[in-house]
């Protein structure tokens, strides 16, 4: 290209960026422009054509550092200087067909400026394997750019599940809008919020359908409650039982009782672990966590009404109270 050619051409405008842009700037404009101007896809369109030869040509020289000091300097001074398209013997400096190979079938022999867009099969780079669709592509001996097939897209739903149906595992039914089902099995242990992927209910592809995710909600219980695999329950038990130690049996997830020791002296809100009795996984099982809730009598007997002050009589001297005081300082 003559030095005349290069003070009237605005490389940089034509890729609509700065003087300073970056290289990662330039690559960026120019896969959009590429892209959207390339004669595959635009087909009998002369002026697509000519756009992207000249943001092909704007390319080739800003993309290489050696070319854009000289194309600088020559636009600085208004001419008098000739751009090589060979670059002087620079073979490695990131031209355009050093970035792209033969991409367009011209290969690093091609003239910068003049990139053919027929030929060879050569597949994209691995940074402009998605420029025109998806990496694995190549251009055929017609000229046409054939693409990798591809899956179809995912389809979402959501579904709601009882927590019995989250330990143990279950089986939904979705229906389609056509009448059509999908069974869909939940594997024991899901979480709340987790999805399950179905393969192949998805939209359809050139490469297969894609899947159906799931997202399964898990209905709270009454009584359960699940902290990661580990299930937390409240357990009430007497004053008596909690003073003097108690054996209580308590309830699991499998229907089942598990014998728990109540220690002598536990106080209300004191959590016992049962290992092994939560919920279970590949990962490992979780634990029973049973928090003890000390129960006070709503009513008392005669008798039992004498006992209680009898206790009281006895104990006077121990106030439970006693540092709140110093606890509460500011």
């Amino acid at each position: 290209m003559a030095s005349q050619d290069w003070a009237e051409k605005d490389f940089y405008k034509i890729l609509g960026v700065a003087k300073d842009a970056s290289d990662a700037d330039i690559k960026k404009a120019y896969r959009k422009l590429a892209r959207k101007h390339h004669p595959d896809t635009n087909s009998g369109d002369p002026a697509a054509e000519k756009i992207f030869k000249d943001v092909s040509e704007a390319y080739s020289v800003l993309s290489n550092k050696e070319d854009r000091e000289q194309y600088d300097a020559i636009r600085a001074m208004g001419g008098g200087a000739r751009f090589s398209a060979g670059g002087g013997g620079h073979n490695g400096g990131g031209g355009f067909e050093d970035v792209f190979g033969d991409l367009f079938g011209g290969g690093r022999g091609a003239t910068r400026g003049n990139q053919g867009f027929g030929g060879g099969s050569g597949g994209l780079p691995p940074e402009f394997a998605d420029l025109f669709g998806g990496g694995g592509g190549g251009f055929g001996g017609g000229g046409g750019f054939r693409p990798t097939p591809t899956r179809g897209a995912d389809r979402t739903a959501s579904t709601s599940i009882s927590f019995a149906g989250s330990i143990h595992g279950t089986k939904i039914v979705l229906r389609e809008p056509n009448g059509d089902t999908i069974d869909v099995r939940i594997p024991a242990g899901i979480k709340d919020g987790q999805k399950v992927r179905v393969k192949g209910k998805g939209q359809p592809g050139a490469a297969g359908p894609g899947d159906l995710m799931v997202t399964v909600n898990v209905k709270p219980h009454g009584f359960f409650v699940r902290d990661g695999n580990d299930i937390r329950i409240h357990v009430p038990v007497t004053f008596p039982e909690a003073a003097l130690g108690a054996d209580i049996s308590v309830p699991t997830l499998t229907g089942d009782t598990v014998r728990v020791r109540v220690p002598a002296g536990t106080p209300s809100g004191r959590t016992l672990r049962v290992k092994g009795a939560g919920v279970k996984s590949k990962k490992g099982d979780g634990d029973l966590l049973v928090t003890i809730d000390v129960a006070v009598p709503q009513k008392l007997s005669k008798e039992a009404e004498e006992a209680v002050r009898a206790f009281a009589a006895t104990t006077a001297d121990g106030n439970p109270r006693e540092a709140l005081k110093d606890k509460a300082k500011l």
